[in-house]
């Protein structure tokens, strides 16, 4: 029986960087980067303690950047084209090929991400990388492809605005003119004839700087101009790159791929296309970020994918529960709402493109969101992940340069962050430089985690939610607090978290329906011990008459493993 994915994400740019004197805007040489080298076996062990099974590496396959390696035979980019000193991972430039910027020895990129690799799975981590469907760099270009494969565009019909055999949207007889400064740092302005679409589905040559402005889109047969009608018989020359350029890297031994906006893309390209890589590669995963609840089952009964992202159910109430914005009772309504694919739904509260919990835009206070965590980590079976720093309440409060004040931790930017330092303590990984506060968060973080992935009632079990039963009770706010239970086997868990600011006794329903529908002895008396401090609650009557009574602290929950008294 596999454990319960428990996923970390990972900006190598970032994550290594000691950098501490950090000049807005920078460049690589002022303000350094985090190679793949300085995510050494003492880190990975350090991270593994957490309880993770897989790392995701975000920002790995080359993509458009400021920094000038035309030296090592790798075309330049454009400045006025690309987002930030350090560019965007989501602008791929060339699919074959690694971030030149997280190697100490650039022409020695790739195995140096492929000895990375091998590190991680020394310490029994699985490896996610990205895969960006979607769009691509607008001045994509494989310098490191295998001979056999022709670009992206190299063949296409620029004539024409579509053909199912073209890779890119074209607007004929139009330049590329957004509503920016086409200059930037260069003495020539970026040329582009004919424009190709935006990436974000912009069918025009005008697209402003808050579209995605330094990406193109990838044609999948889909004639987006003439009421999107698909033409995939023959298929479509994309498809085929993407196949190739997936089992590419599924050959370096990586676990999985997190497809970035899945959902822009046909739902039959994958359908097609994830079979024929788990034919070759049956362990593979592959992971949909994707936003339209209405497609979820599509992209998982036939698109195929394992998991899928659950931001706009389960984060967004998670978020908005912490922030007083929503009824605890809500968790209830979205887990309900996917309930026949719930372990196909990865749960988070941070990622790269989310703002921070501590930042002032969320929370302020990573303290407050641990009974979102709790929620997050424990409810089901899915996968759940965190992201770097989140652990240590990292606030994204930086003015990176081109990611401004907002809460976010910079993807696009040479940038270090405090509290990732002051842990990685220049590679010994102790924390020796933490605050207090941040040690006790890790430890929080480092024992859910690993009671997730180690009770089998959590990473295995069955879910039972309590809350119906309990919205007339008196001794229960349904608006603060959140109640469930998971059992597996002999193995009972009762799980109840408090979101209010104020400690709280209450009493919880228990119906007569849970003890029938886990096959639970009535009315014996058991023993609590929660697994997050230790501590052993009271001996109690378990029963549909007797409501079991409960402490909770501000902002804190508690994992019961109830034991039946001899």
């Amino acid at each position: 029986m596999s454990s319960k994915m428990i996923i970390y994400q990972i900006l190598p740019r970032l994550f290594g960087n000691t950098h501490d004197r950090l000049i807005h805007n920078g460049d690589i040489e002022s303000n350094g980067c985090g190679k793949f080298q300085d995510i050494t076996s003492k880190t990975l062990q350090e991270i593994k303690k957490l309880g993770i099974t897989h790392i995701w590496y975000t920002g790995i396959i080359e993509h458009a950047s400021q920094t000038d390696y035309s030296a090592f035979g790798i075309t330049k980019d454009h400045s006025a084209i690309v987002k930030g000193k350090a560019g965007s991972p989501y602008a791929i430039k060339d699919y074959y090929d690694v971030d030149p910027d997280l190697a100490v020895d650039v022409t020695n990129r790739m195995h140096e991400f492929e000895a990375l690799i091998e590190r991680t799975h020394m310490q029994d981590i699985k490896v996610l990388i990205d895969f960006v469907p979607n769009h691509v760099a607008r001045q994509y270009h494989s310098d490191a492809k295998p001979a056999d494969v022709f670009d992206l565009g190299e063949l296409d019909n620029q004539k024409l605005a579509f053909d199912s055999q073209n890779n890119f949207y074209y607007l004929p007889g139009e330049l590329f003119a957004p509503q920016m400064d086409l200059t930037g740092d260069e003495q020539s302005p970026y040329v582009e004839s004919p424009a190709k679409a935006t990436g974000n589905d912009q069918f025009t040559s005008h697209p402003t700087i808050y579209d995605w402005y330094e990406t193109v889109k990838l044609n999948y047969g889909v004639d987006y101009v003439n009421g999107k009608s698909k033409y995939f018989d023959p298929i479509p020359d994309t498809w085929q790159k993407m196949r190739s350029i997936l089992l590419f890297w599924a050959q370096k031994n990586i676990d999985g791929f997190r497809c970035d906006m899945a959902e822009m893309v046909p739902v039959e390209f994958w359908s097609w296309v994830i079979p024929q890589v788990k034919a070759k590669f049956p362990d593979i995963v592959f992971i949909a970020e994707i936003y339209t609840p209405s497609s979820y089952r599509h992209f998982i009964e036939i698109g195929k994918f394992d998991f899928l992202y659950d931001k706009v159910g389960m984060y967004d109430t998670l978020r908005a529960i912490t922030t007083d914005f929503e009824s605890a009772r809500d968790v209830s309504v979205k887990w309900q709402q996917v309930s026949d694919i719930l372990p196909h739904m990865l749960f988070f509260l941070e990622n790269h493109d989310e703002q921070r919990i501590a930042s002032r835009f969320f929370a302020g206070d990573p303290l407050q969101a641990v009974p979102a965590m709790i929620i997050a980590a424990t409810l089901s079976v899915s996968p759940v992940m965190i992201y770097f720093g989140q652990e240590l309440g990292e606030r994204g409060s930086d003015v990176e340069g081109f990611s401004g004040d907002d809460g976010r931790t910079t993807i696009f930017d040479y940038w270090s962050m405090d509290t990732v330092r002051r842990w990685y303590n220049k590679g010994n990984c102790d924390g020796a430089l933490l605050t207090e506060q941040e040690r006790d968060l890790r430890n929080f973080y480092q024992k859910l985690l690993n009671i997730s992935q180690d009770e089998k009632a959590i990473a295995h079990g069955e879910m039972f939610d309590l809350m119906y039963v309990n919205y007339e009770n008196q001794m229960f706010n349904v608006d603060k607090q959140f109640a469930y239970l998971r059992k597996a086997g002999d193995e009972l868990i009762l799980i109840c978290v408090n979101f209010d600011a104020l400690c709280s006794d209450i009493l919880i329903n228990i119906p007569q329906h849970a003890f029938h529908y886990l096959e639970l002895p009535e009315g014996t008396k058991m023993n609590g011990v929660d697994l997050l401090s230790g501590e052993q609650e009271l001996e109690q009557e378990f029963s549909s008459h007797t409501p079991y009574s409960m402490h909770l602290n501000a902002f804190s929950g508690k994992i019961l493993k109830m034991k039946w008294a001899r």
